[in-house]
């Protein structure tokens, strides 16, 4: 690809501040950084794996802030690292065998998909919360029994598709933890955090040894995905969530739109 300019690795870095703020108080950046680099002039492919990869230090750094909950929990932890890591795998090297003309015919809806999983993310939760009220073994004190095997094959299922994609990783890791049973929104969390980084350490390993990443851009979102990341928990104290959801759903489906056309 072509040298990028000043100006379009300032507006990269803008779009990764904001994707990690965004990420920090609701989730669903990736819904702004993957069609803001797209806009710049990057292929599909190229733009979603170079995401990949500017996104791992923020889910480092997510993943820190839980590290007490996770360690908790270490053994549900050592056993939820496994299918994400070759479900993330297996994710990434489908991308990198998918032909970029047929991956651009496709991620219109993946987009869409993504955006309406996010819109759908609140009565999710809600569902999640009612069906473990009753739980009793996620409490402190109490500890973890193994999680189920078909669990863990859906978790292999949501990393292929977090290594295809990923926008949209943490709501369908949050239903499979609540689906097994966990209550402790915290500890869910940890895990949630955990297995993004595999997927997303996996991946980005995967795309940086095929040389399909925009290492430039790469770099300005890794640290602009950082400080937004860092502000973004200053910002949730004192924005309403609920135009920050509107505001990203928007995004979400004008993208989508947009992606559709310029094909």
């Amino acid at each position: 690809m072509p040298a990028s300019s000043p100006v379009e690795l300032l507006l990269a870095l803008a779009a990764a501040v904001v994707a990690g703020a965004i990420n920090s108080i609701a989730g669903g950046g990736t819904l702004v950084s993957f069609p803001a680099i797209v806009a710049l002039g990057v292929p599909p492919l190229v733009a979603n794996a170079t995401n990949a990869v500017a996104l791992w230090p923020g889910a480092f750094g997510s993943l820190w802030a839980y590290r007490a909950e996770v360690s908790g929990a270490r053994s549900w932890a050592a056993r939820f690292a496994m299918p994400s890591i070759l479900g993330g795998a297996a994710g990434a090297l489908l991308l990198l065998w998918t032909p970029s003309e047929r991956f651009e015919e496709v991620v219109p809806f993946l987009v869409l998909g993504a955006t309406v999983l996010f819109m759908a993310q609140g009565t999710i939760a809600r569902r999640l919360r009612r069906g473990t009220a009753t739980t009793q073994f996620d409490v402190p004190g109490n500890a973890l029994p193994p999680p189920p095997l078909i669990y863990l094959l859906y978790q292999f299922g949501v990393g292929v598709y977090g290594g295809y994609f990923g926008a949209g990783i943490g709501i369908l890791m949050l239903a499979v933890l609540g689906a097994m049973g966990l209550a402790n929104i915290h500890r869910m969390n940890g895990l949630k955090n955990w297995g993004a980084l595999c997927i997303n350490a996996i991946a980005a390993l995967i795309f940086s040894a095929s040389g399909v990443v925009h290492w430039p851009f790469a770099i300005v979102m890794a640290v602009g995905g950082l400080i937004g990341g860092y502000s973004g928990a200053w910002v949730a104290q004192r924005v309403a969530q609920t135009w920050v959801r509107r505001a990203i759903s928007a995004i979400g489906l004008s993208a989508f739109v947009w992606l559709l056309l310029k094909q």
